[in-house]
């Protein structure tokens, strides 16, 4: 894989002193670069280099054996501390927030809830989840109204009992009767007007500190007034009228829209609620457009035969909830639920992506693979060891699949039960194994000493550290579209040209690329499906519901969401890591290893109560010249609306950077994929720790001739550890002074 390397970028070498920009030089080692090999360009045009000696070059990743990673879980929170605590989201790792990891999973009812439930599925009195679709509606009677679909025989509730009762409780009786005015206020509009689309204004609660009693509230105005929707804003919570059960109301009775929504809300195993039978082909079709436009996350719906009130057949629409993908409900009254089932494993993987790999375990195990939790994405051309959690999966269940998976490059090691999920970034580093190949010294440097260049080489980094950029498989190796491309599309909203990058093949014959190629030309979802191989998860969900809803902008939207949260952020980080390089390449051009005014340095503050950002200091001018900090010192943001950026020239580059790709430094929220990129910062420099090498070679082919090693007879084996979110690519392309 030796060969020129493409781009001739200009590197700049310190700290030893601060040496002119020289074009880079020497063979291409390895070709894993960003945009190294068939597919375009480099990524980066100028990559910086932080030592100043001279390298060798090598081929890395010949076999996957030549590589090999290793987690290092965090000791206090191993997958066997069986009284690990709950995941909670921290000040210190707000981009690792947005990542989608797993959140405690919420159950189906066994049974309906009674006349105030005592549970929200809105997240403990926070605006509706959105993986919920709409858990704020719910069936029940209006107190306040007479409700003039009630059911024959039901009682009615009266003052100061049931759910009435409850509300005077938790708001206090003037506020609640203001309340019940506002329902029959917005009702009577409602029933006057005929725009569907009028707003009648919000009714505000006021601030609620206390979250348990937000749900408490949610899940009481739910049930009492079945066409209002309650939203949190920070503390306040605002009542609306609910847009989707007035839209309902224009297409079926006001009786069976009540009762859908109180089946919607009871979330009852099982369960299956008809509408009334409908002879109406094309009314039935609006009516199952309308469902799975709004609710399809969660409900499906077919139509049966059934017998009318007339003895004669009909055709009735059923609703019922989907098995796998829906999300449930959170007890928010201390209900005793079961406990999920979660089996704690090693995954040894070859060859493979982890998302390709999930991929084969889900569509094996039928879950999905948002089910399973790890802690971070590992390089596919090697062989790599880390932790995994799956839910509602048995440990013998795992290990029935095992022989099978190792057919695909895979082993399922050390399988136990466990108490909880996984989160990204939720690991200690990565213990690395390294063997480099085809050893000689750079094409300008061909008289040298091979031994010595690589002693000087290991203690330098050893001693001085990397430049801390993100490694080429962030972006996917060699490929025509990378993943920041389809990143950038995504934060831009053009839901159908990220689809269309998405789906872009390479180069190949194979089941994959041909499916690709076949729906770029034809557009047709269903027969790319049908191409697909079942490992291909985020392909054929994406296509599936681009074969419902259509490939067009809400089409491709509801395709991007179809796909888990994890996933889809996978791709705006690799745009922001992008912007990092290249934040991080410019800032060492301009200032070299000189902390100056304006940069943004990091603070061991430990105390969990003070902010990200205030744990970031803007260095001044007197700080500067008292040389206060060292570049070790220094960090960098990752692109997000909640960060601080540098005051000087590199945050000017960040301002003038995210404008020609039409974005501002605000501007990282989507929020039709339910994406929030609060960003991060990340140091600039990184040392490596627990370095250890040797060389090795059959004494009878390694010749010394001038004590100078035959250097294609002897390969190099590298051992270290780096800290989570290092690249072992990077390390090394300071350790050789080429690109890998």
């Amino acid at each position: 894989m030796a060969g020129r390397g493409e781009g001739g970028g200009l590197l700049l070498v310190f700290p030893a002193r601060l040496e002119k920009l020289v074009p880079s030089s020497g063979p291409w080692c390895g070709g894993f670069w960003p945009g190294g090999g068939a597919g375009g360009a480099a990524m980066l045009p100028s990559l910086s280099y932080l030592t100043g000696h001279t390298g060798f070059c090598g081929t890395i990743k010949n076999s996957p054996g030549d590589f090999v990673v290793t987690e290092i879980e965090v000791p206090e929170r191993s997958l066997r501390d069986v009284q690990a605590e709950r995941p909670q989201k921290t000040s210190e790792a707000p981009l690792e927030q947005s990542s989608g990891c797993p959140q405690p999973p919420k159950k189906l009812r066994t049974e309906p809830p009674g006349p105030c439930a005592e549970g929200c599925g809105g997240g403990g009195g926070g605006a509706p989840s959105p993986s919920e679709c709409h858990p704020s509606l719910a069936g029940g009677n209006c107190c306040a109204c007479p409700d003039e679909n009630q059911r024959e025989g039901e009682p009615k509730l009266k003052p100061g009992l049931g759910e009435v009762s409850v509300l005077d409780s938790l708001l206090g009786k003037p506020v609640s009767e203001l309340l019940s005015k506002f329902a029959c206020d917005l009702k009577g509009a409602w029933d006057l007007e005929n725009n569907g689309d009028s707003n009648t204004g919000e009714f505000s609660l006021g601030p609620i500190l206390d979250k348990k009693k937000r749900a408490d509230l949610h899940s009481a105005i739910r049930q009492k007034f079945p066409f209002l929707v309650t939203v949190t804003k920070g503390n306040e919570m605002i009542v609306k009228g609910n847009a989707d059960y007035r839209e309902l109301c224009q297409l079926v009775t006001e009786k069976e829209t009540s009762d859908f929504f109180k089946f919607l809300d009871a979330k009852v195993e099982n369960s299956t609620f008809c509408f009334e039978p409908d002879g109406n082909k094309e009314h039935r079709k609006v009516v199952h457009h309308f469902i799975n436009r709004k609710f399809g996350k969660l409900l499906e719906t077919k139509s049966f035969t059934v017998t009318d009130v007339n003895d004669q057949p009909n055709m009735s629409i059923t609703v019922r909830f989907r098995e796998k993908s829906w999300s449930g409900k959170r007890s928010a009254g201390g209900l005793h639920e079961k406990q999920d089932l979660y089996t704690a494993f090693t995954l040894q993987k070859e060859n493979l992506e982890t998302l390709e790999a999930i991929g084969f375990l889900a569509a094996e195990l039928g879950v999905l693979p948002s089910d399973f939790s790890y802690t971070g994405i590992k390089d596919k051309k090697a062989i790599t060891y880390q932790p995994m959690v799956v839910k509602k999966v048995t440990p013998e269940r795992l290990k029935e699949i095992g022989s099978k998976m190792e057919k695909k490059g895979l082993r399922i090691l050390n399988i136990h039960s466990a108490c909880q999920h996984l989160r990204l970034g939720q690991l200690k580093g990565n213990h690395f194994d390294i063997v480099v190949r085809d050893l000689k010294c750079h094409s300008h440097d061909s008289s040298a000493d091979l031994k010595q260049r690589i002693s000087e080489a290991m203690e330098n980094v050893e001693t001085k550290g990397f430049v801390n950029y993100y490694g080429p498989q962030r972006f996917g190796q060699g490929q025509h579209v990378q993943t920041d491309q389809i990143g950038l599309a995504l934060l831009n909203e053009k839901m159908v040209k990220a689809v269309k990058l998405f789906f872009t093949p390479e180069d190949t014959d194979d089941p994959v690329n041909n499916a690709k190629r076949y729906f770029l030309q034809t557009e047709d979802a269903k027969g790319a499906l049908a191409m697909l191989p079942e490992f291909k998860v985020r392909e054929k969900m994406l296509l599936r519901a681009l074969n419902r809803y259509g490939v067009n902008h809400e089409g491709c939207t509801k395709g991007w969401l179809n796909i888990p949260h994890s996933m889809r952020i996978f791709y705006v980080h690799a745009y922001c890591s992008k912007i990092w390089n290249e934040a991080a390449s410019y800032r060492l051009k301009i200032y070299g290893s000189k902390v100056v005014e304006g940069d943004l340095v990091f603070s061991e503050e430990s105390d969990e109560s003070v902010s990200l950002n205030d744990k970031v200091h803007v260095v001044t001018a007197p700080e500067e010249s008292a040389n206060k900090y060292s570049i070790n010192q220094v960090v960098l943001p990752m692109a997000g609306h909640s960060i601080k950026y540098p005051s000087n020239k590199v945050g000017q580059w960040y301002h003038e950077r995210l404008s020609k790709d039409e974005l501002q430094m605000c501007k990282f929220r989507v929020s039709p994929l339910q994406l929030n990129i609060p960003g991060c910062y990340r140091p600039i420099l990184k040392n490596v720790q627990n370095l250890s090498y040797f060389l090795e070679g059959s004494e009878k082919v390694i010749e010394i001739e001038d004590d100078h090693l035959n250097e294609s007879k002897v390969s190099l084996h590298i051992s270290f550890d780096l800290d989570p979110s290092c690249y072992a690519t990077v390390c090394l392309r300071e350790i050789m002074k080429c690109d890998l």
